[in-house]
């Protein structure tokens, strides 16, 4: 079963020379999904790009995760997906989903500075028991449409 999309619009202004300000409109997904890993549920709000409604789209699907780095768990989708907007966020935030190099969907735990480029896929509304759900070694996480 597929989930309902509920969008929101905000505006965003930008200043330039003169004083001038550019409104410009930024649709919001609010598409909710849910992830498990063991035992432990998390709702994710998913963006509003390509790249996360074709995610969405294949869901439901259960993905073994590997831990890189003590920061994140990370795997190769078998699945295609659309060139999308590329982000360097100056932090990365624990319960943060992003795609990395491609089709490398990674899910971090750790809250750390940042210097890569993400195409921003979603993130855990409450991310209490989040590290201790996903462990230190590899893990099996499903997800699906709430």
């Amino acid at each position: 079963m597929k989930g309902i999309v509920v969008c929101s619009t905000i505006k965003v202004y930008i200043f330039k020379g003169g004083g001038k300000a550019y409104g410009i409109g930024i649709r919001i997904i609010m598409q909710t999904v849910n992830i498990q890993a063991g035992d432990k549920n998390f709702t994710v709000v998913m963006y509003d790009n390509g790249s996360a409604h074709t995610i969405a789209q294949e869901m439901p699907f259960t993905l073994n995760m590997d831990d890189f780095a003590s920061q994140e768990k990370v795997t190769k989708l078998s699945f295609d997906l659309p060139s999308t907007s590329t982000v360097v966020p100056a932090a990365i935030n624990a319960g943060y989903i992003y795609l990395w190099s491609g089709n490398n969907l990674v899910l971090f735990y750790t809250t750390f500075s940042n210097s890569y480029s993400y195409v921003p896929i979603g993130y855990i509304t409450d991310v209490f028991g989040l590290t201790d759900a996903l462990g230190s070694d590899s893990v099996e996480v499903t997800f699906s449409i709430k």
